[in-house]
């Protein structure tokens, strides 16, 4: 049985070993066949090289994380437990994309998170696509407030399609705007993360900031924009179409949705599905797919998101 003693310098082991080593319990759990003794600032290993070498690695990973963010929780430990060696190493996670309020640096967090980023640096159109959780729409919105910000654009214009998930809009009460208000609510959430509130209501208030549904894009040039179209997988052949020929000149689109959530009739075909089809060659257009590595919400999720694949694909 081979030994080996990793000390850890210049990161405070209480916080980087949780309470009650909480931390290095989780790692202990996903490598069962190592023994793992820590004290102080050290942790000792025992067992064969490979696995050693292994954990080595994916304890650098977590050290680096921990420098990051100042902070390691259950859910970034299972996901960097989870994903590529390759992947996690080459990540460049330190570019803050947005300041946002009261201090909170926005960041892209996982591995597609940050090809994102990097994607739409050279494209004026990406495809973000993936299951609920995966931070696209908030990396979306995101890099529009950032492009705002360095005077890239003149505006943002955040859309969505108003198809309603089991529920009926018509009977809710209130006028177009109360009705659509709370179905807009996660894009709104998403901006009051990086806008302080005043500045937020005075570019609504001005149009600098559009919040709209899809249907009002019908007709407009969508020129010095960056535009957001969010849940796409709820667009017909139409309204796709219609969306992305609204591009004007000087205009960033990205396009997020997610195919397992279509809430589309049965019989009706998906815009979001038949344009990652028809538009994978055209130069200029990026798509980025993320998946349950890229879920940065409760650790369930992820869990929840695996069990009802299997259920559809039986």
């Amino acid at each position: 049985m081979n030994e080996r003693i990793i000390e850890l310098t210049e990161i405070n082991p209480k916080d980087f070993f949780g309470t009650h080593n909480s931390n290095i319990e989780q790692l202990k759990k996903y490598f069962p066949k190592i023994k793992v003794v820590a004290r102080g600032n050290k942790i000792k290993i025992y067992g064969e090289k490979e696995l050693l070498d292994e954990f080595e690695k994916r304890l650098e990973m977590l050290v680096n994380h921990f420098n990051r963010y100042n902070k390691l929780d259950e859910n970034s430990i299972e996901r960097i437990l989870s994903s590529e060696v390759n992947e996690t190493a080459s990540q460049t996670f330190d570019e803050i994309l947005v300041h946002g309020v009261n201090g909170k640096l926005i960041k892209a967090q996982t591995f597609n998170q940050r090809k994102m980023v990097d994607a739409i640096r050279v494209n004026d159109m990406l495809f973000a696509v993936g299951p609920a959780g995966t931070g696209k729409t908030y990396t979306a919105v995101a890099l529009a407030v950032r492009a705002l910000k360095d005077k890239e654009v003149r505006r943002i214009i955040l859309t969505r399609p108003a198809v309603e998930s089991g529920e009926n809009l018509g009977f809710l009460p209130g006028d177009l705007k109360e009705k659509l208000d709370p179905y807009m609510q996660p894009l709104y959430d998403a901006l009051r993360d990086m806008i302080p509130f005043e500045k937020l209501e005075s570019y609504l208030e001005s149009g600098i900031i559009q919040i709209a549904p899809l249907a009002f894009m019908r007709g407009r040039t969508l020129d010095n924009a960056f535009v957001i179209l969010d849940e796409a997988q709820n667009t017909t052949h139409a309204q796709m179409k219609m969306f992305l020929t609204r591009m004007g000149k000087h205009a960033k689109f990205i396009i997020t949705g997610d195919p397992g959530q279509i809430d589309l009739p049965k019989k009706q075909i998906s815009g979001l599905k038949e344009a990652l089809l028809a538009l994978k060659d055209i130069d200029g257009i990026e798509m980025i797919y993320l998946d349950d590595k890229d879920v940065i919400r409760h650790r369930l999720v992820k869990a929840i998101i695996a069990a009802f694949k299997s259920i559809e694909t039986e």
